[in-house]
């Protein structure tokens, strides 16, 4: 029992420093780079405190903590709520790792659960111990950030800093703890609904959530490819704007880099512009491939001057509904090819495309939520899409397109399945249609006839038949040669089986004539 207790704190300890090590990690990451920054331009604001301290801001704005701008020309603190999504990845994939790590180099024995009670308490399951050690390491450091951006330029919201940090550092490490126990989809917590749990195990569940997420990743691409021929299209205001915001070429190195962490946003903007909802130009004003309604109001930023400016649209913004269709297409096609492999119902193919749909339209609403924010007050308070609008506007984009797809699809492929015999009418006369007068085509296997009974095990019928599969195979099975005609028994008929029949008695031959030697000489 000492050398147990012993292992859990050695485990215990080894994930809170792992834990407090990710968030080191990250906050190190763009410390370095806003110092260099910093260095770099020729009229730095404030020492290497405040440098440190945006550095740090920067860092909880990537896990979604809301920022706030007290120095502002009205005297009213502006929130800072878009959050550049390319800069999430680096904290959620730094967590992840530590979750992953700290279990792979402990002993086994250390994470196997005891049968035994202590005190009458049930032992702590062991996936709690690494999971509550690495997000507390984490926290630790992320308090500390809190308080230390509390005296620079862009503090955060201490609420809102809390809740964000935990949420995503609690879904790093799981999603690192379940990759460390090999991907297990059970057993689920006992906790849990038994009808959740027979869902969540279901294998439509698996394949509901790989449909929706090639349908996210066809609409993320296309709003991606929107994004940039927007951005191609405008290029002189965007090249404009990028020269007037930044003078010297530190502030436009700053300016680039943060544009470049914008690209995400600008890929779900897209992305919620095709679907049709748009997006948000400030309060009052809306984006949407039938125009611009209201008095846009955004700031002067290079991938902003790409934002459509039209009252009215044209065929060139309507254009933009292939998209969506797309997306659901491809939701309907990843459904029936699950649904043909292992020949589901109408009914079950249809409620898993609707589940894929569904699973769509949660992700893209997640993504608009994060994308889009404030940047200031009044006018500046509502800025990118609406998460529920999109995310509706993608459920039911997939959900009319790929529900419909998927039953196509599968009943098109199922039928390529079936035997020709139910099919023999028409094939028989379009096989017939193909030859033409008898000329075959290369390649093509001319259908059997209908024999009749008595000469289907004729000897001529079966050398046709062998022929016919020997050039199907195209050569591979050897010429054999017929089989030799049954022995027939006495008065011609065939012998019961196992009793081996008797050879015929071969006629009697004459008896030579002798011939005598001839007579010597």
């Amino acid at each position: 029992m000492l050398s147990a207790a012993r292992g859990r704190s050695s485990v215990l300890a080894t994930c809170v420093l792992r834990g407090a090590m990710a968030a080191g990690l990250g906050l190190g990451a763009l410390a370095v780079l806003v110092t260099v920054v910093w260095i770099s331009s020729p009229y730095p604001d404030s020492g290497p405190g405040g440098a440190l301290r945006s550095a740090a801001s920067l860092w909880l704005l990537a896990h979604g903590a809301r920022l706030v701008r007290p120095d502002t020309l009205s005297g009213v603190p502006a929130p800072v709520g878009i959050v550049p999504l390319l800069l999430v990845g680096l904290p959620v994939w730094l967590a992840h790792r530590a979750a992953r790590d700290a279990l792979g180099e402990e002993p086994e024995c250390a994470y196997e659960e005891e049968a035994e009670e202590d005190d009458g308490h049930p032992s702590l399951p062991p996936g709690w111990i690494p999971f509550a050690a690495v997000t507390g390491g984490y926290l630790l450091v992320g308090g500390a950030a809190v308080l230390y951006a509390s005296d620079g330029p862009l503090p955060a919201a201490p609420l809102s800093a809390a809740l964000h940090l935990t949420l995503v550092a609690s879904c790093a490490v799981g999603a690192g703890l379940w990759s460390a126990y090999g991907r297990p989809r059970a057993p689920l917590p006992r906790w849990m609904p038994a009808a959740v749990r027979r869902m969540l195990l279901h294998r439509r569940t698996h394949t509901a959530v790989r449909a929706g997420s090639a349908g996210v990743a066809v609409l993320l691409a296309g709003g991606a490819l929107l994004a940039g021929t927007a951005l191609v299209w405008h290029v002189g205001a965007a090249q404009d704007t990028f020269l007037r915001l930044a003078q010297d070429w530190p502030g436009r190195l700053a300016v680039m880099l943060l544009a470049l962490a914008l690209v995400p946003n600008a890929a779900v903007w897209g992305a919620a512009y095709g679907l049709g909802p748009g997006f948000l130009l400030g309060t009052g004003a809306v984006a949407t491939p039938l125009g611009v309604a209201g008095t846009p109001t955004v700031p002067h930023f290079p991938l902003l001057s790409a934002l459509p400016t039209e009252a009215r649209g044209s065929w060139l913004t309507w254009s933009v509904v292939a998209l969506p269709v797309l997306a659901g297409l491809v939701v309907g096609w990843w459904t029936a090819r699950r649904a043909t492999g292992e020949a589901w119902r109408r009914g079950e193919t249809a409620l898993a495309a609707a589940c894929g749909a569904l699973a769509c339209g949660v992700a893209l609403a997640l993504l608009a939520a994060l994308s889009g924010g404030p940047l200031g007050t009044e006018r500046l308070a509502a800025l990118g899409p609406v998460w529920w609008r999109t995310g509706a506007a993608a459920l039911l984009w997939t959900a009319a397109v790929g529900v419909p797809g998927a039953l196509v699809l599968r009943w098109w492929w199922g039928r390529e399945m079936v035997p020709d015999a139910p099919r023999g009418r028409w094939w028989s006369r379009l096989a017939w249609w193909r030859r033409k007068g008898g000329v075959v085509e290369p390649g093509e296997v001319e259908p059997y006839d209908f024999l009749p009974v008595a000469s289907w095990h004729d000897s001529g019928a079966r050398e046709v038949r062998w022929a016919a599969l020997r050039e199907a195979s195209g050569g591979l099975m050897p010429d054999i040669a017929p089989p030799a005609p049954p022995v027939l028994g006495e008065a011609g008929v065939l012998p019961e089986p196992g009793v081996p029949a008797e050879p015929e008695s071969e006629p009697e031959s004459e008896p030579e004539p002798e011939v005598e030697p001839p007579a010597p000489h």
